[in-house]
């Protein structure tokens, strides 16, 4: 199982870098980051500090969208990074949640964001692609590689994860949502003629290692309301018990009062307050390192390749070097 990290681009950004770099020595793979030009500083020219400062760390957006740059613009951003140093970046893509609805702007459609993930991933590989209705190619472009994977939790989303990208991201860690999340777009893949196994499942959510688990909930509760605005998404287009999605995820949002972005992803955040310790429990990895221990194993034993460590509370190089001395060893030893 691979392991990755995300983290927002607060300033400094040299904190950033110097996070990643930690992980890199701990065994993590991959490096990830919030991607919202607002809220956050650029990702693109911290993720080149990154490349810079580590030797084999793949990074890229836990996730993007297609509507906060032009697609060509992201394509070239990506696959200068790739020539500078080497394949290293993955674009993580989705429908633009806290980036747009900032901005002022709607999330971007299901269908443009099918689009955007052939269009990106096609410019970033040097192949031809039409952009806007005129076919472009990044002529500078040799032997470029641009995994795509998009995150998603509706129906609709995952068949489109099935039909296109090369990844599915997963933002929450409960073993029985992942494994119907999972079906859904292998299900969906096969459906298109695609190979459900070549998809890599990367699961992402909060980790807390220690032994306070009322702090530790308390650090990672904001998880369950980054997620319950999604889910909220969802309910107002399918309806509750619908049947399209599954009532374990809908129904600890009847309490939820709105949402303030302000506070997006961050511990102690007071939009949050509705979401009990049970969502907190099933979404996020909290405890000694045997609770982690034991449920990476299930959720390796469900198909997922990679769990990415959302590392946004006060115990980063604490939950950092827990995992590389504990955690990861005892998934890949």
């Amino acid at each position: 199982m691979d392991f990755g990290l995300v983290l927002q681009t607060d300033p400094p950004a040299s904190q950033v870098v110097s996070l990643m770099r930690r992980a890199e020595r701990n065994g993590f793979r991959y490096g990830w980051t919030f991607d919202s030009a607002v809220l956050w500083q650029e990702p693109f020219v911290i993720y080149s500090q990154i490349l810079e400062h580590t030797q084999e760390m793949h990074v890229g957006p836990m996730v993007t969208n297609p509507g906060t740059r032009t697609w060509e613009v992201t394509a070239s951003t990506f696959a200068t990074l790739n020539d500078m140093y080497g394949n290293r970046t993955v674009c993580g893509i989705g429908r633009g949640d806290s980036a747009m609805r900032v901005a002022g702007r709607a999330p971007n459609t299901l269908a443009r964001l099918g689009e955007a993930i052939g269009v990106i991933r096609d410019l970033a590989e040097g192949r031809e692609a039409e952009v806007d209705g005129k076919p472009l190619r990044i002529p500078w472009i040799k032997d470029g590689k641009l995994p795509v994977w998009m995150a998603a939790y509706g129906p609709k989303a995952l068949a489109l994860a099935g039909q296109k990208a090369d990844g599915f991201i997963l933002q929450l860690a409960d073993p029985y949502l992942t494994e119907w999340m999972i079906k859904s777009v292998r299900e969906a893949a096969e459906a298109a003629g695609r190979d459900p196994a070549a998809i890599t499942i990367c699961v992402a959510a909060p980790a807390y290692v220690g032994d306070d688990l009322a702090h530790a909930r308390d650090q990672c509760r904001w998880f369950g309301g980054m997620v319950g605005n999604h889910v909220a998404d969802l309910v107002s287009r399918y309806g509750e018990h619908s049947g399209l999605v599954p009532d374990a995820l809908t129904e600890y949002i009847k309490a939820r009062h709105g949402y303030d972005y302000s506070h997006h992803g961050r511990a102690g955040n007071p939009s949050t307050d509705f979401v009990p310790d049970e969502i907190v429990d099933r979404f996020c990895l909290l405890g000694p390192p045997e609770a982690h221990i034991e449920k990476l194993q299930a959720l390796r034993a469900l198909g997922v390749d990679q769990f990415a460590v959302y590392d946004m509370h006060d115990a980063k190089e604490a939950t950092i070097d827990a995992y590389g001395a504990r955690i990861i060893p005892a998934l890949n030893g």
